[in-house]
């Protein structure tokens, strides 16, 4: 089949990771933020040039006022330690979501990782915090909309280049941690035709050697596109 230009993860199962030890879901997702930095590494070590992880939905904000402050702190920490490291891998950081809703500090932290690794080429890191596809497909007709777009000009190209990812390819490997088998409104568009990889393993215990497998399976694969082999 080929090696995937696009792998998407969906990280779940930090607090699970977390209450099965006896530790609180904050440390559950600390630990998640150390597995995403790691996997980060292995991802454009394995020569992979779109990573996107699902960090932060638009739903999630229903969660408990302290868990969510929690999860924006070590956001803003991650954001301001990750600099160094995206410069020194040559890797492009790309925000997917709506910056409207994010603390302020936030925005700044992300807009400023953007600026400064506007140039790297080596891979490109797609942080998806507040993004929910449904809400990133309205956004895109809306953005049609304002721009006055003639309606026999909007095609499926058109449409793709008008979301968040913007000329990122689509996804070909999805890949769900926490044995759930859902995709939770994450790149909906972009994964029509991905292949989806679920594991038990919880976020927080993924490794290089996890993602490599799941590589590996993908290799193993027919994609045929609604065609025939």
């Amino acid at each position: 089949m080929g090696f995937p230009q696009h792998v998407a993860i969906i990280m779940d199962g930090n607090g699970r990771w977390a209450s099965e030890r006896g530790r609180s879901r904050s440390k559950g997702h600390k630990a998640g933020v150390d597995a995403a930095d790691r996997t980060v590494e292995a991802a454009v070590e394995l020569g992979i040039k779109h990573l996107s992880l699902y960090a932060f939905s638009t739903e999630n904000w229903k969660r408990p006022a302290f868990e969510v402050n929690t999860l924006m702190a070590m956001l803003r920490m991650y954001l301001k330690m990750f600099l160094p490291k995206l410069l020194k891998n040559n890797i492009r950081f790309h925000h997917l979501g709506l910056l409207k809703g994010i603390p302020p500090s936030i925005q700044k932290e992300i807009k400023a990782l953007e600026h400064k690794t506007a140039h790297c080429d080596r891979m490109t890191f797609h942080l998806a915090v507040n993004y929910g596809s449904r809400l990133e497909i309205v956004e895109a007709t809306k953005s049609l909309i304002k721009n006055q777009t003639p309606i026999d000009d909007i095609n499926e190209d058109l449409f793709q280049r008008t979301l968040w990812t913007g000329t990122a390819p689509n996804v070909d490997l999805l890949i769900r941690t926490g044995g759930d088998n859902r995709i939770s409104n994450f790149l909906l568009w972009q994964s029509a035709y991905a292949e989806i990889i679920t594991l038990d393993t919880y976020w927080p215990d993924f490794g290089i050697l996890h993602l490599q497998n799941c590589l590996n399976e993908f290799e193993q694969r027919e994609r045929r596109f609604g065609g025939l082999a």
